[in-house]
């Protein structure tokens, strides 16, 4: 039995016929084919599925498409706009803030949201608002300066 999701991606109405059991992660990759959001542990504990749900960071693993239903979901393939980097996508290629690149995607929407809620993070609070995305490789402390690069970049467009 199938039922049907409608649901606004990266700004674009979309609706589709699904088996209720699909999970959010494999809508927006298998039907919609944004392969930004990454799948990498299968238990919401790596954080490399992170989209914004209405503006809240959520691991799509986690959410089934139909519980995303009538929402605005945004993931790393939509922060970018007209074609130029979202603050938080420049400030992890200015400070080499990746390396395999497996987590970004995660990361990235994760401090998104962090800096739509406190446009000027402390050192711990980036920390903090990162601790449910990891990264095996990179030491974490690049990300961190990236967050305040895309802080900073976000107050002086205000």
């Amino acid at each position: 039995m199938k039922t049907t999701v409608r649901l606004r991606v990266n700004g674009v109405e979309r609706s589709h016929q699904i088996e209720p059991r699909l999970l959010l992660v494999h809508y927006l990759r298998d039907i919609l084919g944004l392969t930004g959001t990454h799948i990498g542990c299968d238990t919401s504990t790596c954080g490399a599925c992170t989209v914004l749900l209405n503006g809240q960071a959520v691991k799509s693993c986690t959410v089934f498409a139909v519980q995303a239903d009538g929402a605005e979901v945004t993931t790393i393939e939509g922060l970018a706009r007209n074609g130029e980097l979202h603050p938080v996508q420049e400030g992890f290629w200015e400070h080499h803030a990746l390396q395999c690149g497996y987590c970004t995607p995660g990361m990235i929407i994760a401090a998104a949201q962090l800096l739509a809620r406190n446009p000027s993070p402390t050192e711990d609070e980036i920390r903090h608002g990162l601790e449910g995305n990891l990264c095996r490789c990179t030491g974490y402390q690049h990300i961190v300066e990236a967050v305040q690069y895309a802080a900073q970049k976000m107050r002086e467009r205000k």
